[in-house]
């Protein structure tokens, strides 16, 4: 049972970086930044299917997984030199919450209103916990900044 749970996660996560590797070059990523796009989105993937096998709430399943891929690509973009966006935009494909969305609009048409909005209020709790992570890991990259600046690391 184990097994096929592990191997689950194995093509959900290749799905993820396959995903996001897909829109770097359809958003017209090139070389290491397309490749760290795709390591990206495979480490968000990943974040999100331990918070749900450890239960936490779908608020803080994507806000750890858009914390922990806004991180990795602030780093990653200071290292090589390039755009925040041009890695973490991409990256961010998997994470969207376009089921709910459609599902939300599924039900609004077929009038069951009360479906509609729990579809809804889930959606709007996805997106703003993926904002809310982007946010945070801009200002911890920024606090880090200038803490590095202070102390003359820099």
């Amino acid at each position: 049972m184990l097994e096929m749970y592990v191997d689950n996660w194995i093509v959900q996560i290749a799905a993820a970086v396959f995903t996001s590797f897909g829109f770097g070059i359809i958003f017209k990523v090139k070389g290491k930044n397309l490749l760290h796009t795709g390591v990206a989105g495979g480490i968000s993937w990943f974040v999100y299917l331990l918070g749900k096998k450890l239960n936490f709430t779908v608020g803080l399943d994507y806000f750890l997984a858009a914390l922990l891929l806004s991180l990795y690509a602030e780093i990653v973009a200071r290292k090589i030199k390039t755009t925040v966006t041009a890695v973490m935009i991409p990256a961010l494909i998997p994470l969207a919450p376009g089921g709910g969305i459609y599902y939300t609009m599924y039900n609004l048409i077929d009038k069951n209103y009360p479906m509609a909005l729990e579809k809804g209020i889930t959606t709007f709790i996805m997106a703003g916990a993926m904002a809310v992570g982007v946010f945070t890991a801009a200002h911890i990259m920024r606090i880090m900044d200038k803490y590095k600046k202070e102390k003359g690391d820099f």
